[in-house]
């Protein structure tokens, strides 16, 4: 294998676990919000809740299995990273 292919898909690699890793962030975002969302629905008057329900604002939902294939898949590409790296360096010995 040639360095620069070995570099050029380690890059590629390196983008994919940065948009897994965003993605993520994003999902225990959701989840953290719609906590939130929960208790504001315990606390809040029946009448605010549905139309906050209307406005959209008390609408997110977290989903762990998105959250779980998320970091299998992260981590799945950061194993494939950590041996395309190692051939890199081992190509340039």
């Amino acid at each position: 294998m040639r360095s620069v292919d070995l570099a050029l898909y380690a890059d590629m690699l390196a983008g994919e676990a940065a948009s897994l890793a965003a993605r993520v962030e994003r999902e225990h975002g959701k989840q953290r919000q719609a906590s939130i969302e929960r208790e504001a629905r315990a606390a809040l008057p029946p009448f605010a809740v549905e139309r906050l329900e209307e406005l959209g604002l008390l609408s997110t939902r977290g989903d762990p299995a998105t959250v779980a294939e998320l970091e299998e898949s992260l981590d799945a590409v950061e194993v494939l990273q950590a041996w395309v790296e190692g051939a890199l360096t081992r190509a340039a010995a």
